[in-house]
């Protein structure tokens, strides 16, 4: 008899439909039934592993069934709900990066400290679903494949002997990384309840993924990395983004029509796949947007779509900024939230260091100190917006142009903050870890190097290596808190932000934020 391994998750939601995503322990029929709605489907295999996505045209509390016999919702948990998008569009939109996914004893809570997401899904539990949020972007390093915990390290040691022992290394291992993560009762009930949009960060492959030409010659180099990138690529699209996709998306697309008519195991058409993502980024779009009443919603992938040519270093290469051109200038959307998981707007001071790194290792004061430059750029992660000049520049004028509201949405620094464009509706809010904070002292360190000593000399570095001034000014307005956090934007009204944390006893308000014009 089948059963429910992974799931039920919650993905894409519209006015009229909502789509359920399943992993199941066998080949198998999935029938989700809310109220008199009705949706199934066949599984899809790949790497022995069991998925499907169902379409239900309809909401309310459902349960999913498995060749005819219920598996969820579990004895112990609430109902699961379906709440179809009204006309409006979401009112309250929940966001977070940087989670890892260790226990919930002492020992962790300690170390790690209280796991925001799980928090905030038992108190959604005794919640009414007015306070409910209506959609949870979830914004890169869902899963950690280069620091796995102690649970996946020991998963690895009984399985094999090889390099890298302490990483991810197939999908076999992304599969079960991906199940550590998402089937904590809490969180496996909130997954099922709340719908999500996802994109990934580097940690969801490997720390630094992409932060420049010599990164990826020097991993090329590495004799276990073609599998894990391909793995690391598979399992995302399987795991992550094919539950971003809409039904018509999904009807549309190439590869999960092959998987689906593939007889057997589909490994080798999505690992084909996968390999040629990575080797021709421009050819494979992660990034899609949506139109949620007056808000359009666009996701950006900030990491496989780089262009690394070193003298035309792009945060997006031409094709993913035809395609993010297009969303910003066709009409129908009063204002656009952009999901980036490395922040746009930084602290100033780090910005020009940014863009000073970027210039000298580029060869801007010689070779030598190229060389130097690039070493120091993967030490201490150069390689946001502002370490792609000509990307950032591009942006910021493509966003003033729009003349309407904007806010960038972003994690991956492990710490949460609000900036403001000066002059110009743009507002950046970042919300890091959920649930991966940064020790005292490098905390304190973030604080001097970051709003302190980088706020005083990165001007003046930017201005010796003679690089324009950016086509915008901006400042910090409030933050930084270096708690775990899960923030929401408030659609509804006046533009809002808050940001929670979580105690032992449950979540409380780190601050709420008014998003002036």
């Amino acid at each position: 008899m089948p059963e429910l391994v992974v799931g039920p998750l919650l993905r894409y939601v519209d006015e009229t439909s909502a789509s359920i995503w399943v992993e199941t322990s066998e080949p198998c029929e999935v029938t989700v039934q809310a109220g008199r709605a009705r949706g199934s489907g066949r599984t899809f295999t790949v790497h022995g592993h069991h998925y499907a996505v169902v379409d239900v045209e309809g909401g309310g509390a459902y349960e999913v069934r498995l060749d005819g016999e219920p598996v969820w919702p579990l004895p112990d948990h609430p109902p699961s709900r379906i709440r179809l998008l009204g006309s409006a569009g979401p009112r309250k939109v929940m966001f977070g990066s940087c989670r890892t996914s260790v226990p919930h004893d002492t020992l962790h809570t300690i170390s790690h400290g209280v796991d925001v997401l799980r928090s905030y899904g038992c108190s959604l539990m005794e919640a009414s679903e007015e306070d409910w949020p209506d959609l949870l972007l979830l914004l890169g390093d869902q899963v950690y494949a280069d620091e796995p915990s102690a649970e996946m390290l020991e998963f690895i040691k009984n399985r094999r002997d090889t390099e890298p022992k302490k990483e991810i290394a197939d999908f076999e291992e992304y599969a079960e990384l991906y199940r550590v993560a998402w089937t904590d009762p809490e969180i496996r009930w909130m997954l099922s309840t709340v719908p999500t949009a996802m994109i990934f960060d580097d940690h969801d492959l490997r720390d630094d993924w992409n932060t420049s030409a010599d990164w990826r010659e020097q991993m090329s180099k590495v004799e276990w990395w073609p599998r894990r990138v391909i793995s690391g690529l598979g399992a995302y699209w399987v795991y992550q983004h094919l539950g971003n996709m809409s039904p018509a998306e999904r009807e549309a697309d190439g590869l999960l029509g092959k998987l689906c008519a593939a007889e057997g195991d589909g490994a080798e058409i999505l690992d084909a796949f996968a390999a040629h993502a990575d080797a021709v980024p421009s050819e494979s779009r992660w990034s899609y947007a949506r139109d949620l009443g007056s808000t359009r919603l666009i996701m950006l992938d900030t990491r496989c779509a780089r262009q690394l040519t070193p003298g035309d270093r792009r945060m997006i290469d031409p094709v993913e900024w035809e395609w993010l051109t297009e969303q910003l200038e066709r009409e129908g959307a009063e204002r656009f939230v952009i999901g980036s998981s490395v922040p746009f707007l930084l602290p100033a001071g780090i910005h020009h260091i940014q863009t000073w790194n970027e210039a000298l290792a580029q060869g801007a004061w010689g070779g030598r100190v190229a060389r130097l430059s690039e070493m120091l750029r993967q030490a201490i992660d150069l390689e946001h917006w502002s370490a792609f000049r000509r990307s950032f520049e591009d942006l910021a004028r493509l966003l003033v142009a729009t003349g309407r509201p904007v806010v960038i949405l972003s994690g991956d620094v492990h710490y949460s903050y609000v900036a403001k464009a000066r002059r110009h509706p743009i507002h950046q809010l970042v919300c890091s870890p959920i649930r991966n904070p940064l020790s005292r002292t490098l905390r304190l360190a973030n604080i001097v190097a970051q709003f302190g000593v980088a706020t005083l000399i990165g001007g003046s570095l930017s201005r010796l290596a003679r690089i324009p001034r950016p086509p915008i000014r901006w400042r910090i307005t409030d933050g930084p808190w270096f708690s775990n956090a899960i923030a929401t934007l408030d659609l509804d009204g006046p533009l809002s932000a808050r940001w929670d944390t979580a105690t032992s006893t449950g979540v409380t308000e780190v601050a709420t934020v008014e998003l002036k014009a």
